[in-house]
């Protein structure tokens, strides 16, 4: 019985055993109670210090805006972005019932960025750009992606992809009150 399993190259078993760990690991993989949500290790911490560039002549977005008032947003975003199209509407609405937005510009040309803020409304009280650097301090994986600071520039909540009603509905608002409590 010894002699059969010294015949066997390492090679034949190698295959199957692969197989089996990168079967476990997605069968793992979907036992987290959302799939489709992205981690972000920034939530409960400072918000990054803002390292940013002047969008045109429009308000830059500035440290003090993410540590004081009440609750805020920060909204990467890009003009090149279809995603970031579909949320603005939404972000507007947000603005406009006294919810501060913050855009952060995300490796975008300044004038395609200014245009699409001519066409679709500005809902920002404080716009810049910023490069890859920033946006990876702040864990960004692409646009758009939205973050919620409390009043003293804590991070809540993060939003990966655009911010529908279904994710005010069912996040902004739910963080907020729990902030509150």
């Amino acid at each position: 019985m010894s002699r059969m399993f010294q015949r066997i190259s390492p090679w034949v078993v190698l295959p199957p055993v692969l197989f089996l760990s990168i079967a476990a690991t997605f069968l793992l993989g979907l036992n987290r109670s959302d799939p489709d949500a992205l981690p972000s290790t920034m939530i409960g911490r400072p918000a990054p210090v803002l390292q940013v560039d002047p969008l045109g002549d429009l308000p830059p977005a500035t440290e003090d805006m993410l540590r004081s008032g009440d609750f805020k947003l920060v909204n990467f975003w890009a003009s090149w972005c279809g995603p970031c199209r579909v949320e603005h509407p939404n972000l507007t609405e947000l603005a406009a019932n006294g919810m501060p937005v913050i855009g952060l510009n995300y490796k975008d040309n300044a004038t395609n960025a200014l245009a699409f803020l001519d066409e679709l409304g500005n809902p920002y009280v404080g716009a810049s750009s910023v490069d890859g650097r920033a946006a990876l301090e702040w864990g960004v994986y692409g646009v758009p992606e939205t973050f919620l600071l409390d009043a003293d520039g804590t991070i809540l909540m993060r939003a990966a992809g655009p911010v529908t009603q279904r994710i005010i509905r069912e996040k902004l608002i739910p963080a907020m009150e729990a902030a509150r409590q």
